[in-house]
């Protein structure tokens, strides 16, 4: 079988998990961080390329300062314990969404761990305060001044836009999966999941593993990928 050569991922189900432990909500997400590691070496493991996850929504700075500023932190944590093992596994880091929403300190702590990862064979995509709206509008907006600088006047194709968005350079997802039973894209990866194929589960990220990650590979492998055309497998 064929595994598909990206992979993204809506890590949805961290509060759900924690509220039924009687545990508070960042315990859930910190588990969702342990989760990751697993999704990331069984990707590895299958001959996936690319991993993309959903970890922080332009949507969920709506949530309380505690569990936003609680969700920071934890990230700014993974960078700093993750970052060697990142490098020893070859494993390419990369942030995509508004970066200026984020704190210096952290913008800083990403650029390095990219900067320090960037010839690696594994891609781990990021999206953080990410909207595939978002992306999209902010992408036309770098359009639309580089058409005024340029005076150009020629149409606009799909290449061309697309080389604007954040996952410049990335090929798009071809399984997009989501967690804890939930059966919509919730704003991620708009453009990019025009020909994605989609995998939900009932199983709450956290409790995410080889179980679930096999039944996603299965069920992609029985899909027909005709890409409005012939059938691509």
């Amino acid at each position: 079988m064929t595994p598909p050569r990206h992979i993204a991922i809506i890590m949805d189900g961290n509060g759900r998990w924690a509220q039924a432990r009687h545990l508070p909500r960042l315990a859930g997400h910190r588990a969702g961080a342990e989760a990751l590691d697993r999704a990331m070496h069984l990707c590895r493991d299958a001959g996936v390329e690319f991993l993309t996850v959903y970890a922080f929504s332009t949507e969920n700075w709506r949530r309380s300062k505690a569990e936003v500023s609680g969700l920071m932190a934890l990230l700014s944590t993974y960078i700093a314990n993750k970052a060697d093992e990142l490098v020893a596994n070859s494993v390419r880091f990369r942030v995509i969404g508004r970066r200026g929403d984020l704190s210096a300190r952290l913008q800083r702590e990403i650029a390095a761990l990219e900067e320090r990862t960037r010839d690696g064979a594994f891609t781990l995509v990021v999206a953080l305060s990410y909207g595939g709206r978002d992306e999209i509008v902010r992408a036309a907006g770098r359009l639309v001044q580089a058409r005024m600088s340029s005076g150009d006047s020629a149409a606009v194709t799909e290449e061309e836009f697309g080389a604007l968005l954040d996952t410049a350079g990335i090929p798009d997802p071809d399984l997009i999966v989501r967690s804890s039973g939930e059966l919509r894209l919730s704003n991620f990866l708009l453009w990019q999941a025009a020909y994605a194929e989609f995998f939900f589960t009932q199983t709450l990220w956290p409790d995410f593993g080889k179980e679930d990650f096999d039944a996603a590979l299965a069920a992609f492998a029985k899909r027909e990928r005709r890409m409005g055309g012939r059938i691509k497998r």
